[in-house]
Protein backbone atom coordinates (compact mmCIF):
# COMPACT_ATOMS: atom_id res chain seq x y z
CA UNK A 1 0.00 0.00 0.00
CA UNK A 2 1.32 3.57 -0.81
CA UNK A 3 3.02 5.00 2.06
CA UNK A 4 0.58 8.12 3.08
CA UNK A 5 3.04 9.56 5.36
CA UNK A 6 5.45 10.01 2.21
CA UNK A 7 2.55 11.51 0.37
CA UNK A 8 2.18 13.88 3.33
CA UNK A 9 6.13 14.88 3.58
CA UNK A 10 6.48 15.15 -0.07
CA UNK A 11 3.56 17.81 -0.31
CA UNK A 12 4.54 19.82 2.39
CA UNK A 13 8.23 20.06 0.92
CA UNK A 14 6.22 21.31 -2.17
CA UNK A 15 4.00 23.72 -0.30
CA UNK A 16 7.33 24.92 1.67
CA UNK A 17 9.25 25.53 -1.52
CA UNK A 18 6.22 27.96 -2.98
CA UNK A 19 5.90 29.32 0.02
CA UNK A 20 9.93 30.06 0.30
CA UNK A 21 9.75 31.33 -3.38
CA UNK A 22 7.33 33.46 -2.69
CA UNK A 23 9.12 34.94 0.09
CA UNK A 24 12.36 35.14 -1.07
CA UNK A 25 13.89 38.65 -1.47
CA UNK A 26 12.77 40.38 -4.66
CA UNK A 27 13.31 44.39 -5.92
CA UNK A 28 11.45 46.87 -4.40
CA UNK A 29 8.19 47.07 -6.52
CA UNK A 30 8.63 51.16 -6.81
CA UNK A 31 11.90 49.86 -8.42
CA UNK A 32 10.45 47.77 -10.30
CA UNK A 33 8.04 50.15 -12.15
CA UNK A 34 10.28 52.47 -12.23
CA UNK A 35 12.28 49.75 -14.67
CA UNK A 36 8.66 48.56 -16.09
CA UNK A 37 8.14 52.10 -17.23
CA UNK A 38 11.52 52.67 -18.88
CA UNK A 39 10.66 49.33 -20.83
CA UNK A 40 7.63 50.50 -21.57
CA UNK A 41 8.96 53.97 -23.28
CA UNK A 42 11.68 51.56 -25.18
CA UNK A 43 9.02 49.50 -26.78
CA UNK A 44 7.23 52.98 -27.92
CA UNK A 45 4.28 53.67 -25.36
CA UNK A 46 3.91 57.18 -24.74
CA UNK A 47 5.11 58.99 -21.90
CA UNK A 48 1.44 59.54 -20.99
CA UNK A 49 0.34 56.18 -20.69
CA UNK A 50 3.34 54.92 -19.12
CA UNK A 51 3.31 57.22 -15.87
CA UNK A 52 -0.68 57.60 -16.46
CA UNK A 53 -0.16 53.31 -15.62
CA UNK A 54 2.52 53.67 -12.87
CA UNK A 55 0.86 55.64 -10.76
CA UNK A 56 -2.26 53.80 -11.30
CA UNK A 57 -1.15 50.55 -10.33
CA UNK A 58 -1.37 48.86 -6.66
CA UNK A 59 0.17 45.31 -5.50
CA UNK A 60 -3.05 43.29 -4.85
CA UNK A 61 -2.25 40.61 -2.67
CA UNK A 62 -5.09 38.21 -3.12
CA UNK A 63 -4.14 37.80 -6.57
CA UNK A 64 -1.59 35.69 -5.80
CA UNK A 65 -3.40 33.74 -3.42
CA UNK A 66 -5.68 33.46 -6.51
CA UNK A 67 -2.50 32.30 -8.84
CA UNK A 68 -1.55 29.69 -6.18
CA UNK A 69 -4.67 28.08 -5.30
CA UNK A 70 -5.57 24.66 -6.65
CA UNK A 71 -9.30 23.06 -6.57
CA UNK A 72 -9.23 20.15 -4.23
CA UNK A 73 -11.18 18.24 -6.60
CA UNK A 74 -10.61 17.26 -10.65
CA UNK A 75 -14.14 17.61 -11.64
CA UNK A 76 -15.56 14.65 -13.76
CA UNK A 77 -16.73 16.09 -16.87
CA UNK A 78 -20.12 15.49 -16.67
CA UNK A 79 -20.15 17.50 -13.14
CA UNK A 80 -18.15 20.28 -15.00
CA UNK A 81 -20.60 20.11 -17.64
CA UNK A 82 -23.72 20.92 -15.61
CA UNK A 83 -22.37 23.41 -13.28
CA UNK A 84 -21.58 25.27 -16.45
CA UNK A 85 -25.12 24.12 -18.77
CA UNK A 86 -28.26 24.37 -17.30
CA UNK A 87 -31.57 24.90 -18.99
CA UNK A 88 -31.74 28.98 -18.28
CA UNK A 89 -27.99 29.34 -20.16
CA UNK A 90 -29.57 27.24 -22.68
CA UNK A 91 -33.07 29.52 -23.02
CA UNK A 92 -30.92 32.43 -23.13
CA UNK A 93 -28.49 31.66 -25.62
CA UNK A 94 -31.59 31.20 -27.95
CA UNK A 95 -32.97 34.78 -27.16
CA UNK A 96 -29.76 35.90 -28.13
CA UNK A 97 -29.11 34.47 -30.64
CA UNK A 98 -33.01 35.81 -32.20
CA UNK A 99 -32.09 39.18 -30.59
CA UNK A 100 -28.36 39.46 -32.45
CA UNK A 101 -28.97 37.44 -35.80
CA UNK A 102 -28.42 40.29 -38.20
CA UNK A 103 -24.98 40.60 -36.90
CA UNK A 104 -24.51 37.39 -35.85
CA UNK A 105 -25.27 36.09 -39.51
CA UNK A 106 -22.73 39.24 -40.88
CA UNK A 107 -20.01 37.63 -38.56
CA UNK A 108 -20.46 34.48 -39.75
CA UNK A 109 -20.75 34.93 -43.60
CA UNK A 110 -17.60 36.36 -43.36
CA UNK A 111 -15.27 34.26 -41.30
CA UNK A 112 -16.96 31.35 -41.59
CA UNK A 113 -17.68 30.73 -37.63
CA UNK A 114 -21.47 29.49 -36.67
CA UNK A 115 -23.79 31.96 -34.68
CA UNK A 116 -23.96 29.39 -32.15
CA UNK A 117 -20.71 28.82 -31.07
CA UNK A 118 -20.17 32.56 -30.68
CA UNK A 119 -22.92 32.43 -28.74
CA UNK A 120 -21.55 29.08 -26.74
CA UNK A 121 -18.72 30.69 -26.17
CA UNK A 122 -20.25 34.24 -24.97
CA UNK A 123 -22.21 32.25 -22.58
CA UNK A 124 -19.73 29.91 -20.72
CA UNK A 125 -17.10 33.09 -20.15
CA UNK A 126 -19.25 35.36 -19.15
CA UNK A 127 -22.59 33.69 -18.38
CA UNK A 128 -23.46 36.31 -22.21
CA UNK A 129 -21.82 39.44 -20.53
CA UNK A 130 -23.43 39.25 -16.91
CA UNK A 131 -20.25 38.25 -15.15
CA UNK A 132 -16.97 40.23 -17.03
CA UNK A 133 -15.17 40.83 -13.50
CA UNK A 134 -14.25 43.93 -11.66
CA UNK A 135 -10.74 43.66 -10.75
CA UNK A 136 -8.14 46.35 -11.77
CA UNK A 137 -7.10 44.70 -14.71
CA UNK A 138 -3.29 47.05 -14.76
CA UNK A 139 -2.44 46.21 -10.93
CA UNK A 140 -4.04 42.37 -11.35
CA UNK A 141 -1.24 42.36 -14.17
CA UNK A 142 1.40 43.93 -12.52
CA UNK A 143 0.76 42.24 -9.48
CA UNK A 144 1.17 38.55 -11.52
CA UNK A 145 4.46 40.12 -13.36
CA UNK A 146 6.24 40.97 -10.25
CA UNK A 147 5.33 38.34 -8.01
CA UNK A 148 3.37 35.20 -9.85
CA UNK A 149 4.70 32.21 -11.41
CA UNK A 150 4.76 33.55 -14.84
CA UNK A 151 6.53 36.81 -14.63
CA UNK A 152 7.67 36.92 -18.05
CA UNK A 153 3.75 36.38 -20.01
CA UNK A 154 2.06 38.63 -17.56
CA UNK A 155 4.84 41.49 -18.25
CA UNK A 156 3.88 41.25 -21.88
CA UNK A 157 0.56 41.22 -20.92
CA UNK A 158 0.98 44.47 -19.45
CA UNK A 159 2.54 46.13 -21.79
CA UNK A 160 0.24 45.05 -24.44
CA UNK A 161 -2.62 46.65 -21.74
CA UNK A 162 -0.69 49.54 -21.93
CA UNK A 163 -0.82 49.90 -25.87
CA UNK A 164 -4.32 49.12 -25.81
CA UNK A 165 -4.22 52.38 -23.53
CA UNK A 166 -2.22 54.45 -26.00
CA UNK A 167 -4.42 53.36 -28.92
CA UNK A 168 -8.07 54.43 -27.00
CA UNK A 169 -9.14 50.85 -26.52
CA UNK A 170 -8.94 50.70 -22.82
CA UNK A 171 -9.11 53.75 -20.08
CA UNK A 172 -6.50 53.74 -17.58
CA UNK A 173 -9.07 54.14 -14.51
CA UNK A 174 -11.89 51.80 -16.12
CA UNK A 175 -9.95 49.11 -17.15
CA UNK A 176 -11.68 46.38 -15.38
CA UNK A 177 -12.20 42.15 -15.29
CA UNK A 178 -11.43 38.62 -14.32
CA UNK A 179 -8.32 38.26 -11.36
CA UNK A 180 -6.14 36.90 -13.88
CA UNK A 181 -6.28 39.93 -16.47
CA UNK A 182 -9.14 38.72 -18.99
CA UNK A 183 -11.57 41.35 -19.63
CA UNK A 184 -14.43 41.85 -22.00
CA UNK A 185 -17.70 39.44 -22.81
CA UNK A 186 -15.21 37.03 -24.24
CA UNK A 187 -12.33 37.47 -21.65
CA UNK A 188 -9.34 38.21 -23.93
CA UNK A 189 -6.22 38.51 -22.53
CA UNK A 190 -4.38 41.92 -23.73
CA UNK A 191 -2.00 40.55 -26.09
CA UNK A 192 -5.18 38.37 -27.70
CA UNK A 193 -6.78 41.78 -28.09
CA UNK A 194 -4.02 43.44 -29.62
CA UNK A 195 -3.63 40.46 -31.89
CA UNK A 196 -7.29 39.42 -33.21
CA UNK A 197 -9.51 42.60 -31.67
CA UNK A 198 -11.99 43.79 -34.59
CA UNK A 199 -14.28 46.51 -34.69
CA UNK A 200 -18.07 45.26 -35.56
CA UNK A 201 -20.14 47.69 -35.21
CA UNK A 202 -18.26 50.14 -37.45
CA UNK A 203 -17.90 52.90 -34.81
CA UNK A 204 -13.70 53.37 -35.51
CA UNK A 205 -13.40 51.56 -32.20
CA UNK A 206 -12.71 48.48 -30.81
CA UNK A 207 -14.94 47.58 -27.75
CA UNK A 208 -15.78 44.26 -26.63
CA UNK A 209 -16.98 45.12 -23.00
CA UNK A 210 -20.09 46.97 -23.75
CA UNK A 211 -19.60 46.11 -27.81
CA UNK A 212 -21.32 42.75 -28.45
CA UNK A 213 -20.92 43.38 -32.08
CA UNK A 214 -17.14 43.68 -31.37
CA UNK A 215 -17.17 41.04 -29.62
CA UNK A 216 -18.51 38.40 -31.69
CA UNK A 217 -16.02 39.82 -34.82
CA UNK A 218 -13.52 39.60 -32.41
CA UNK A 219 -14.03 35.98 -31.47
CA UNK A 220 -15.20 34.64 -35.10
CA UNK A 221 -11.98 36.58 -36.25
CA UNK A 222 -10.06 34.43 -33.57
CA UNK A 223 -11.00 31.27 -34.11
CA UNK A 224 -10.87 31.80 -37.88
CA UNK A 225 -7.05 32.57 -37.60
CA UNK A 226 -6.50 29.60 -35.63
CA UNK A 227 -7.69 27.19 -37.71
CA UNK A 228 -11.42 27.12 -37.25
CA UNK A 229 -12.65 25.67 -40.98
CA UNK A 230 -16.23 26.82 -42.86
CA UNK A 231 -18.64 24.40 -42.87
CA UNK A 232 -16.77 22.13 -40.94
CA UNK A 233 -18.21 20.02 -38.06
CA UNK A 234 -16.29 20.56 -34.01
CA UNK A 235 -17.88 17.78 -32.05
CA UNK A 236 -20.72 14.75 -31.91
CA UNK A 237 -21.27 12.74 -29.66
CA UNK A 238 -21.28 9.20 -30.88
CA UNK A 239 -21.99 5.41 -30.20
CA UNK A 240 -19.56 3.12 -29.65
CA UNK A 241 -20.34 -0.74 -30.51
CA UNK A 242 -19.36 -3.38 -27.80
CA UNK A 243 -16.15 -4.63 -29.20
CA UNK A 244 -14.27 -1.24 -29.70
CA UNK A 245 -10.73 -1.51 -28.14
CA UNK A 246 -10.78 1.62 -25.89
CA UNK A 247 -7.21 2.06 -26.40
CA UNK A 248 -8.26 3.77 -29.52
CA UNK A 249 -9.96 6.51 -28.08
CA UNK A 250 -7.46 9.29 -27.31
CA UNK A 251 -7.62 13.12 -28.69
CA UNK A 252 -3.96 12.48 -30.24
CA UNK A 253 -5.13 9.36 -32.23
CA UNK A 254 -7.21 10.73 -36.09
CA UNK A 255 -8.38 8.55 -38.33
CA UNK A 256 -10.84 9.22 -40.83
CA UNK A 257 -14.55 8.80 -40.42
CA UNK A 258 -14.63 6.14 -43.08
CA UNK A 259 -12.04 3.79 -40.51
CA UNK A 260 -14.19 4.71 -37.32
CA UNK A 261 -17.39 3.83 -39.85
CA UNK A 262 -15.97 0.67 -40.30
CA UNK A 263 -15.11 0.14 -36.59
CA UNK A 264 -19.33 0.30 -36.18
CA UNK A 265 -18.97 3.89 -34.60
CA UNK A 266 -22.48 6.15 -35.53
CA UNK A 267 -23.91 8.62 -33.96
CA UNK A 268 -25.67 8.72 -30.25
CA UNK A 269 -29.27 8.01 -30.89
CA UNK A 270 -30.81 4.91 -27.95
CA UNK A 271 -27.89 5.23 -25.98
CA UNK A 272 -29.23 2.40 -23.46
CA UNK A 273 -29.15 -0.64 -25.58
CA UNK A 274 -25.48 0.74 -26.71
CA UNK A 275 -24.32 0.80 -22.99
CA UNK A 276 -26.00 -2.25 -21.73
CA UNK A 277 -24.52 -3.90 -24.47
CA UNK A 278 -20.71 -2.56 -24.11
CA UNK A 279 -20.95 -3.06 -20.26
CA UNK A 280 -21.80 -7.27 -21.20
CA UNK A 281 -19.25 -7.08 -23.39
CA UNK A 282 -16.56 -6.00 -21.14
CA UNK A 283 -18.25 -7.44 -17.97
CA UNK A 284 -17.03 -11.21 -19.81
CA UNK A 285 -14.08 -10.02 -20.87
CA UNK A 286 -12.60 -8.23 -17.66
CA UNK A 287 -10.68 -9.88 -14.88
CA UNK A 288 -12.48 -9.96 -11.56
CA UNK A 289 -10.88 -7.06 -9.66
CA UNK A 290 -12.78 -6.29 -6.35
CA UNK A 291 -13.06 -2.29 -6.39
CA UNK A 292 -15.84 -0.07 -5.02
CA UNK A 293 -18.77 0.10 -7.27
CA UNK A 294 -20.63 3.22 -8.70
CA UNK A 295 -24.32 3.33 -8.45
CA UNK A 296 -25.66 4.28 -12.00
CA UNK A 297 -27.24 7.65 -12.26
CA UNK A 298 -29.46 9.53 -14.39
CA UNK A 299 -27.52 12.54 -15.46
CA UNK A 300 -30.17 13.83 -18.04
CA UNK A 301 -33.84 14.78 -17.23
CA UNK A 302 -36.71 13.25 -20.28
CA UNK A 303 -36.38 15.90 -22.85
CA UNK A 304 -39.24 17.42 -25.41
CA UNK A 305 -38.41 15.56 -28.80
CA UNK A 306 -35.57 17.72 -30.94
CA UNK A 307 -36.14 19.49 -34.35
CA UNK A 308 -33.07 19.23 -35.39
CA UNK A 309 -32.72 15.69 -34.30
CA UNK A 310 -28.67 14.43 -35.61
CA UNK A 311 -29.10 11.07 -37.21
CA UNK A 312 -25.81 10.28 -38.82
CA UNK A 313 -22.89 11.19 -38.55
CA UNK A 314 -21.10 14.71 -40.60
CA UNK A 315 -20.21 14.52 -44.55
CA UNK A 316 -16.42 15.28 -44.25
CA UNK A 317 -13.26 14.47 -45.30
CA UNK A 318 -11.70 15.50 -41.47
CA UNK A 319 -10.01 13.39 -39.63
CA UNK A 320 -11.33 12.64 -36.13
CA UNK A 321 -10.60 11.22 -32.38
CA UNK A 322 -12.93 9.68 -30.31
CA UNK A 323 -12.80 11.46 -26.77
CA UNK A 324 -13.73 9.72 -23.80
CA UNK A 325 -14.05 12.88 -20.78
CA UNK A 326 -15.51 10.34 -18.28
CA UNK A 327 -13.66 7.12 -19.10
CA UNK A 328 -15.58 4.37 -21.11
CA UNK A 329 -19.10 4.22 -18.99
CA UNK A 330 -19.41 8.10 -19.66
CA UNK A 331 -20.56 9.84 -22.57
CA UNK A 332 -17.93 9.55 -26.03
CA UNK A 333 -17.57 12.24 -28.36
CA UNK A 334 -15.97 12.47 -32.00
CA UNK A 335 -13.95 15.41 -32.10
CA UNK A 336 -12.68 17.06 -35.82
CA UNK A 337 -9.94 19.64 -36.72
CA UNK A 338 -12.59 22.52 -35.36
CA UNK A 339 -12.32 21.45 -32.01
CA UNK A 340 -8.84 21.93 -32.02
CA UNK A 341 -9.67 25.68 -32.41
CA UNK A 342 -12.10 25.90 -29.62
CA UNK A 343 -8.87 24.11 -27.94
CA UNK A 344 -6.61 26.76 -28.98
CA UNK A 345 -8.63 28.94 -27.07
CA UNK A 346 -8.55 26.74 -23.73
CA UNK A 347 -6.46 23.50 -23.33
CA UNK A 348 -9.08 21.88 -21.30
CA UNK A 349 -10.70 19.02 -23.00
CA UNK A 350 -13.58 19.87 -20.39
CA UNK A 351 -14.32 23.06 -21.28
CA UNK A 352 -14.50 22.56 -24.84
CA UNK A 353 -16.47 20.01 -24.82
CA UNK A 354 -18.99 21.99 -22.82
CA UNK A 355 -18.66 24.87 -25.75
CA UNK A 356 -19.62 22.41 -28.32
CA UNK A 357 -22.97 20.65 -26.48
CA UNK A 358 -24.04 24.21 -25.05
CA UNK A 359 -23.62 25.60 -29.00
CA UNK A 360 -25.76 22.72 -29.99
CA UNK A 361 -28.24 23.12 -27.05
CA UNK A 362 -28.59 26.71 -28.70
CA UNK A 363 -29.21 25.22 -32.00
CA UNK A 364 -32.21 22.64 -31.00
CA UNK A 365 -29.91 19.75 -30.95
CA UNK A 366 -30.30 16.93 -28.57
CA UNK A 367 -28.94 17.07 -25.00
CA UNK A 368 -25.70 14.10 -23.97
CA UNK A 369 -27.34 11.01 -24.15
CA UNK A 370 -25.00 8.90 -22.45
CA UNK A 371 -23.37 8.90 -19.10
CA UNK A 372 -26.25 7.21 -17.57
CA UNK A 373 -23.79 4.29 -16.02
CA UNK A 374 -20.88 6.91 -15.92
CA UNK A 375 -18.19 6.98 -12.48
CA UNK A 376 -19.55 8.82 -10.21
CA UNK A 377 -16.93 10.72 -7.71
CA UNK A 378 -13.58 12.31 -8.57
CA UNK A 379 -9.83 12.19 -6.88
CA UNK A 380 -8.30 14.80 -5.29
CA UNK A 381 -4.85 15.99 -6.09
CA UNK A 382 -3.54 14.00 -3.14
CA UNK A 383 -4.89 10.92 -4.50
CA UNK A 384 -3.69 11.86 -8.35
CA UNK A 385 -0.31 12.57 -7.03
CA UNK A 386 -1.02 8.95 -5.11
CA UNK A 387 -2.04 7.20 -8.35
CA UNK A 388 0.63 8.55 -10.31
CA UNK A 389 3.23 7.13 -7.55
CA UNK A 390 1.62 3.69 -7.68
CA UNK A 391 2.03 3.80 -11.23
CA UNK A 392 5.53 4.34 -11.11
CA UNK A 393 6.05 2.00 -8.31
CA UNK A 394 4.76 -0.77 -10.63
CA UNK A 395 6.85 -0.52 -13.59
CA UNK A 396 4.08 2.01 -15.65
CA UNK A 397 5.83 5.51 -16.30
CA UNK A 398 3.72 8.38 -15.16
CA UNK A 399 6.42 10.80 -15.26
CA UNK A 400 7.13 12.92 -11.81
CA UNK A 401 3.84 12.91 -9.58
CA UNK A 402 2.08 16.11 -10.09
CA UNK A 403 -1.36 15.26 -9.41
CA UNK A 404 -2.54 16.17 -12.85
CA UNK A 405 -3.74 13.41 -15.02
CA UNK A 406 -1.36 14.34 -18.34
CA UNK A 407 -0.83 12.59 -21.62
CA UNK A 408 2.27 10.63 -19.95
CA UNK A 409 -0.35 9.80 -16.90
CA UNK A 410 -2.82 8.98 -19.19
CA UNK A 411 -0.55 6.28 -21.07
CA UNK A 412 0.63 4.77 -18.26
CA UNK A 413 -2.80 4.26 -17.17
CA UNK A 414 -3.91 2.87 -19.83
CA UNK A 415 -0.69 0.13 -19.94
CA UNK A 416 -1.63 -0.81 -16.74
CA UNK A 417 -5.58 -1.13 -17.77
CA UNK A 418 -4.08 -3.59 -20.98
CA UNK A 419 -1.48 -5.64 -17.92
CA UNK A 420 -4.93 -6.11 -16.10
CA UNK A 421 -7.49 -6.86 -19.02
CA UNK A 422 -9.52 -3.41 -18.02
CA UNK A 423 -10.54 -1.19 -20.49
CA UNK A 424 -7.82 0.85 -21.36
CA UNK A 425 -9.48 4.46 -21.69
CA UNK A 426 -6.57 5.99 -19.59
CA UNK A 427 -9.05 7.69 -17.47
CA UNK A 428 -7.96 8.17 -13.97
CA UNK A 429 -10.86 7.69 -11.84
CA UNK A 430 -11.43 6.49 -7.80
CA UNK A 431 -12.10 2.93 -9.08
CA UNK A 432 -8.47 2.69 -11.11
CA UNK A 433 -6.90 3.63 -7.96
CA UNK A 434 -8.60 1.36 -5.90
CA UNK A 435 -7.44 -1.38 -8.32
CA UNK A 436 -4.12 0.22 -8.06
CA UNK A 437 -3.91 -0.23 -4.48
CA UNK A 438 -4.98 -3.99 -4.59
CA UNK A 439 -2.56 -4.73 -7.38
CA UNK A 440 -0.12 -3.16 -4.88
CA UNK A 441 -0.81 -4.95 -1.92
CA UNK A 442 -0.20 -8.29 -4.16
CA UNK A 443 2.70 -7.56 -5.62
CA UNK A 444 4.10 -6.86 -2.20
CA UNK A 445 2.50 -9.65 -0.28
CA UNK A 446 3.91 -12.01 -3.21
CA UNK A 447 6.86 -14.32 -2.86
Amino acid sequence: MFNMRLLIICLILFSNVTFANAILPKEDFNTWLIDLKQEALSAGISEKTASATIGHIEILPNIIKLDLAQPEFISPFLDYYQKRVDARKIARGRELLAEHEIVLNQVEAQYGVPKNILLAFWGMETNYGGNQGNVDTLSALATLAYDGRRASFFRNQLLDAMRMIDAGHADVEQFRGSWAGAFGNMQFMPTTFMTYAVDGDGDRRIDIVNSPADAFTSAANYLSQVGWQKGEPAMVEVQLPANFEWQNAQFVLRKPLSEWVELGVKVAQDFDSSTNNRLMATKKSTKKIKTKKSKPRLIQAAYKPIAKLVTALPNTNAQAAIVLPQGWRGPAFMVFDNFDAVMDWNRSINYALSVAQLAKRINDEPPILGGKYAEVGALTFAQMFELQTALNAQGFDAGEPDGFPGKQTQAAIRAYQLEQHLPADGYASPDLLNSLKQTTVVLKTSP
